[in-house]
């Protein structure tokens, strides 16, 4: 059983307190007590929850250029501020007012950018796949979700791995400026071929998989290192795995395809040099700093190195003076790798765009780089069951009333599912999401949920109950308990005395089940009314009518009892929130004894 702590402290709310009060939070939620004297049977108190949404747009902050496709779906849904080339003083002091930030590679997002946000950075969008210029740290620390575009660039990027290696065989750039000087050298510029030559490709992610393919394709004989490649990927394509040793000795022509981490930063220096074959040919069209530049320079200048064409420099733009570039046996080109129209207009653009966007409606990105990765394919199968996790614990928190706060969480999944096959990393984290946001300013996704929980002192536990049946559906049901607390809503307490509430996923769409030891059955949507009454006829044509009257439309309506005639509780679900006379005639009904109102 998988375990996080974290402490949550929920405000109080006074007795007495008869109108409304806000507490700040995200969203925030005002809370309303209604004090009703009926039919003789003294006053009793019913409480008034709702969230109130923002109407304001969030802002994205654009700081390098997009592609207009892209540009144009983030103006449907936000505030788009597109302002190029800012010094680190500039941005720093631009990012309080912004949401989102959307950058390539020129610009360092570090981490005095989260901390001059404010808190209000919720997500940093890189359009490419590299992320070596966003402090991950700090971005997690300041729960941050940073996104990436790792598919549109990737062929883009291939091809210009493959079109450099071809010009760099066959000397297309020296002999292209040669007679444009005036110079017909045929015999100066006579090239290798490329058939037969083994490759080695160092770095087998995306990028380097498709470069290995197109010099399949070309004759070559490729071989590749890459210590988290699994060994089946390379072998279904033709490519021979081999140690970083083996790749440098036996290859004719290397391509760099690794990200630039402390363990890969100046990879190629005077002594990996030296261990290549004479004569051997670079291609970079990864990150510039994997390269010793210096070292390179002299590999060229002995002849252990014959060739290089490079993309990415260490320092970017490199100096006019560079002894590397202006080296008569490189070719270089300016960080061209993801610079083509397709990849640039509708590639990146809208696949960072679109990232951004999902992560600031609180979607989960299947992209997200500082957060546990879960396939695709889970994310998907888990998204109504994500919605219903955090309208669970959204709507637990709301319940809970009293000083003493929450401190402990239980979630009990239910599935027909192995241990190993129900991954509920992503379901804990919106569930910490939905009992943290409601009563604190914090913003809480995947990235910081944990983190957040244990920082607040809230202990969360998880335990799995194994049904027996088709493991068809991942979640048969999530229950979310919370202990040694009061409830503002007294049925909604367990026979254990938890407040206990249960929802599971009908034909998509997430319903509350259970409350307390009542059942129930209610659509999840928009905003619920929870009523105690004694059970008898008439019950939902009266509140029906009330809220009728009203022109506020009933979607779902359960009641769930104890025996006939017993008490009962009655869950409505409204597309609109009623207005305060309507909640308080509700209440005066004489078989009421209690409600809450609920804005999910």
């Amino acid at each position: 059983m998988a375990t996080s702590t974290t402490s949550l402290n929920v405000p109080s709310l006074n007795p007495k307190l008869s109108s409304s009060l806000s507490i700040s939070s995200t969203p925030q939620f005002s809370v309303s007590s209604l004090n009703l004297r009926t039919h003789g049977r003294g006053t009793r108190r019913f409480i008034v929850l709702a969230t109130a949404g923002l109407d304001a747009k969030p802002t994205v902050l654009v700081a390098e250029k997009l592609g207009a496709a892209g540009l144009d779906l983030l103006k449907e849904f936000a505030n788009v501020d597109c302002s190029y080339n800012l010094s680190p003083e500039e941005l720093n002091t631009k990012i309080s007012l912004c949401d989102a930030l959307i950058v390539r590679s020129g610009t360092k997002v570090s981490r005095e950018v989260f901390e001059s946000s404010g808190g209000r950075l919720k997500v940093v969008g890189r359009a490419g796949v590299g992320i070596d210029n966003v402090d991950l740290a700090a971005a997690t620390e300041h729960g941050c979700l940073v996104v990436n575009a790792p598919t549109a660039n990737t062929v883009a990027a291939a091809e210009h791995g493959i079109a450099l290696l071809a010009a760099m065989a066959r000397n297309v750039a020296q002999a292209d400026a040669s007679v444009k000087a005036g110079k017909w050298l045929r015999n100066k510029y006579v090239g290798v071929s490329l058939v037969g030559k083994t490759l080695a490709v160092m770095g087998f992610g995306k990028v380097g998989t498709e470069v290995a393919r197109r010099a399949k394709g070309l004759g070559m004989h490729v071989i590749a290192h890459d210590p988290y490649a699994p060994a089946d990927r390379a072998r279904a394509i033709g490519v021979e795995l081999v140690t970083f040793d083996e790749a440098i000795a036996t290859a004719d022509f290397i391509s760099l395809h690794m990200p630039l981490t402390p363990t890969t930063s100046k990879m190629l220096n005077d002594e990996t040099f030296g261990k290549m074959k004479k004569g051997v040919r670079i291609v970079n069209v990864a990150r510039g700093g994997v390269i010793d530049e210096e070292a390179l320079v002299r590999a060229l200048d002995s002849g252990i190195v014959a060739q290089a064409a490079l993309d990415v420099f260490t320092k970017e733009p490199p100096s006019p003076e560079s002894k590397l570039v202006q080296h008569e046996n490189v070719i270089v080109t300016p960080h061209l790798g993801a610079s083509t129209v397709e990849a640039q207009v509708e590639g990146v653009a809208i696949e960072i765009a679109e990232a951004v966007v999902g992560a600031l409606k609180g979607e989960l990105a299947a992209t997200a780089v500082n957060a546990p990765m879960v396939p695709a394919e889970v994310l998907s199968e888990l998204k109504p069951y994500v919605i219903l996790a955090e309208k669970l614990g959204r709507l637990a928190v709301q319940l809970v009333t009293g000083g003493s706060g929450v401190k402990s969480v239980k979630v009990t999944y239910a599935s027909a599912r192995a241990p190993d096959d129900l991954d509920t990393r992503v379901l804990r984290a919106m569930i910490t999401k939905g009992i943290i946001e409601p009563i604190s300013s914090v913003f809480v996704n995947l990235v910081n949920a944990d983190f957040t929980a244990k920082q607040r002192g809230v202990r969360i536990t998880e335990e799995r109950i194994v049904l027996d049946g088709s493991p068809e559906a991942p979640l048969e049901s999530i229950q979310v308990q919370i202990a040694n607390v009061e409830s503002k809503f007294a049925s909604a307490i367990s026979d254990t005395g938890e407040i206990r509430v249960e929802g599971r996923v009908k034909d998509g769409v997430p319903h509350l089940t259970r409350v307390g030891s009542f059942e129930v059955d209610v659509s999840l949507e928009g905003s619920i009314i929870l009523c105690r009454q004694v059970d008898q006829p008439g019950m939902i044509g009266k509140v029906g009518s009330i809220l009728g009257q009203e022109n506020v439309n009933v979607s779902f309506m359960s009641v769930g009892r104890i025996a006939p005639r017993k008490q009962a509780v009655m869950a409505i679900g409204v597309d609109d929130q009623p207005s305060k006379q309507s909640l308080q005639r509700i209440g005066e009904i004489p078989a009421i004894e209690e409600f809450v109102f609920l804005k999910l």
